[in-house]
């Protein structure tokens, strides 16, 4: 069961890694500043910093679930809090965004689908 965590653990990060791309990356491409994030054209230049910011943060989580999973054989305690901390916090900002925002309630659900059944299968190991 342990691979089964680490596997939905490392899909939550290249999830959030997705997610750096579309945010820092991609952001001036109004297909997805519109079409992902419903910016308008004319608030792109000031929606940008934002923007790059949290792509970042979505960055930081996906490594430190991915250092949690080539971690959590070799080093259990240290793999397990980098695992639990970074898809704990994935799942968290997803709550938060579907509680705040209801129309971004889909966009939540795909952030939080990973982390979550991570967190799931991590209790059937702890």
């Amino acid at each position: 069961m342990l691979a089964v965590v680490q596997i939905l653990a490392g899909l939550a990060g290249l999830v959030h890694v997705g997610i750096f791309y579309l945010e820092v990356v991609r952001f001036g491409d109004p297909k997805v500043h519109r079409g992902v994030f419903g910016v308008r054209d004319d608030e792109v230049a000031a929606a940008t910093p934002w923007a790059f910011n949290q792509g970042f943060y979505n960055l930081f989580l996906a490594i430190g679930a991915f250092v949690g999973v080539a971690l959590v054989r070799r080093d259990t305690s240290a793999g397990w809090a980098l695992i639990l901390l970074s898809c704990g916090s994935m799942l968290a900002a997803a709550i938060v965004l579907a509680v705040k925002y209801r129309d971004k309630v889909n966009a939540a659900a795909k952030q939080a689908l990973f982390p979550a059944l991570t967190l799931l299968a991590a209790l059937t190991q702890l």
